[in-house]
């Protein structure tokens, strides 16, 4: 037993005083990004707001889940694109920031630990990634369509990180042998691009 975690045989229970060490370390990340993303200019407050309200609509489209995975992630209603909104409508600064700002809120609101890095890699890294959207600010044909594309695949690419890295031991047993390898890559991409889809239907509208 430590004073942060306790281990139950398969993953790590924080205690309140490693919950509260943890959410201490994630912030004093998003600030150290602020301070190397944000350089001298200041964001405006209509930046501010927007992504404010992004990552309320995002917090609350994902509690709205269509298909839950059993190991974690879900198909949600259209959530990653509130996130994706806003790299591609204020550029990659902005993006990564609010992406960072929303995996905490993801992490408070159903925090998993296997280790620091694992938190990492699911939380602040896959969803700090959706700000490459912002990649696509100043394109004119189908930007938000590659902007989005883009922005699944890089949050996809980090779950899938830490897949290999952590959650190989959860494998199922009647997965394919001959697919061992990717079943990282398979597991995570399945509701992402799942979600991504449905989304991209929607954006295609006129």
């Amino acid at each position: 037993m430590s004073f942060f975690a306790t281990y139950d045989g398969s993953s790590y229970q924080l205690t309140t005083a490693g919950f509260t060490a943890l959410v201490i370390i994630m912030i004093a990340i998003l600030l150290i990004g602020c301070a190397i993303f944000g350089g001298k200019k200041k964001f405006s407050a209509k930046q501010l707001a927007f992504s404010a309200m992004a990552i309320a609509l995002a917090m609350v489209t994902s509690m709205i889940k269509l298909f839950d995975m059993p190991m974690g992630g879900s198909v949600t209603l259209l959530s990653m694109l509130f996130i994706v909104l806003i790299g591609y409508w204020y550029g990659i600064k902005v993006g990564i920031l609010t992406g960072l700002v929303y995996g905490i809120f993801q992490f408070l609101q159903e925090p998993y630990v296997l280790s620091f890095f694992q938190v990492c890699c699911d939380y602040i890294l896959a969803f700090g990634a959706m700000g490459l959207s912002g990649l696509f600010t100043k394109s004119r044909k189908h930007g938000l369509l590659k902007a989005y594309i883009l922005a699944i695949l890089a949050r996809g690419a980090f779950h899938a990180l830490g897949g290999y890295l952590y959650w190989m031991d959860y494998m199922p047993d009647n997965f394919p042998k001959s697919l061992t390898a990717l079943y990282p890559i398979i597991y995570n991409y399945s509701y992402i691009l799942l979600e991504g889809v449905l989304t991209i239907v929607v954006i295609s509208i006129p």
